[in-house]
């Protein structure tokens, strides 16, 4: 997701602030869960938001009243919950990805529970079928993005594939995150160890990095100051043209400006992507698990599903949810985007980092 902090600052950089805090939760209580039994407490990283309606709607049929505790970026969440597992701060946490579920499932952090609906949802995004102590609940794709402006003025093709990136042409247009930072910036070094393999992602890399490739510390950076293409970039005036971001950008370019453009603004290298899987668990020791099995089928149902994608910017995973026409128009998931096996991820990733870091940033 993770996709995370990607839509709450995006709002920042268009001075939305307002609009999504107005979709948050029902509670802004911190700390861990009251004990309630009528309480049902959702930890999740910092862009969790949903409708007031939608939740309210929950609420009524399940005699049960949400509260949300946001907890930093995707990382220091996940962090923060695995230190406090044995006395969790809530029910069941949000925001945990394909890049970070291993760290969670190894620590002992969720209990198993399939959750109503699991049969509408594809096996390829049920990481942990067997057991089922994690629930698959958004999807979204890292991907470079593109300003549309820039390569028609100078009469560019934009690039396609991580390929294109390297070749002099696109010198000096790259800035992405820091791999050891950053969601995104992981995102985008996975996505280069998918598509090269463990022999030759640093050959990739050594070449951007010839290429000029920037790197920043994290999204916020990266998409709203130094990119040219963005809202935020353009008040800042960003010199980057490519910036590793998601496929969703694109819309979210569209729905917050004013007046809304006829075209977005900004594109995707299809062939740059790396698919990311969001997940929502059952926290062991739960004060409540009752209400915490509730708000997971609830996550999972059509009305959430349909609701994520305006307020999140990432794509249901249960299949027959409606997407927005600004989503369908502007933000189609990859189509062959790159994965990785969360098992390969576990083995591999601190070291990919560690040796990311000794090439790129040394």
């Amino acid at each position: 997701m993770s996709i995370t902090k990607k839509v709450s600052v995006l709002a920042v950089g268009l001075g939305m602030v307002g609009t999504l805090a107005a979709c948050g939760s029902s509670s802004d209580d911190a700390g861990s869960g009251s004990g309630d039994a009528k309480t049902v407490t959702l930890v999740s990283h910092d862009s969790w938001a949903a409708s007031k309606d939608v939740i309210a709607a929950f609420e009524k049929s399940s005699g049960y009243k949400v509260k949300v505790l946001e907890d930093g970026d995707a990382g220091q969440a996940v962090n923060k919950a695995i230190l406090t597992k044995d006395n969790p701060q809530g029910d069941v946490f949000f925001g945990v990805d394909n890049t970070l579920l291993s760290r969670a499932l190894d620590n002992g952090l969720f209990q198993p529970y399939e959750a109503k609906g699991l049969d509408q949802v594809p096996a390829d995004y049920q990481a942990d079928r067997d057991e089922h102590r994690v629930t698959p609940i958004d999807t979204g794709d890292i991907c470079v993005n593109y300003d549309k402006a820039y390569f028609d003025r100078h009469g560019l093709t934009p690039p396609k594939s991580f390929d294109d990136l390297v070749e002099p042409e696109y010198k000096n247009l790259l800035v992405t995150e820091n791999a050891g930072t950053s969601s995104p910036g992981l995102g985008f070094l996975l996505g280069t160890a998918a598509r090269y393999g463990d022999d030759g992602w640093e050959g990739y890399w050594k070449k951007l990095k010839a290429n000029g490739v920037k790197v920043v510390d994290g999204w916020e950076q990266a998409y709203n100051e130094e990119f040219s293409g963005s809202a935020g970039g353009k008040k800042a005036k960003g010199d980057r043209p490519l910036v590793v971001s998601y496929a969703s950008s694109p819309p979210v370019e569209v729905v917050y400006a004013d007046p809304q453009p006829a075209t977005a603004p900004t594109g995707v290298a299809d062939g740059t992507c790396f698919r990311q899987i969001e997940y929502a668990g059952l926290l062991s020791n739960a004060g409540n698990p009752e209400g915490g099995k509730a708000l997971l089928d609830f996550l999972l149902s059509k009305d959430f599903q349909e609701d994520m994608p305006l307020n999140m910017f990432v794509h249901p995973v249960r299949e027959g949810a409606r997407l927005p026409e600004v989503f369908t128009k502007y933000g189609p998931q990859a189509k062959d985007p790159q994965t990785l096996d969360p098992a390969k991820i576990a083995d591999n990733r601190d070291q990919w980092v560690k040796s990311w870091t000794s090439l790129v940033l040394k």
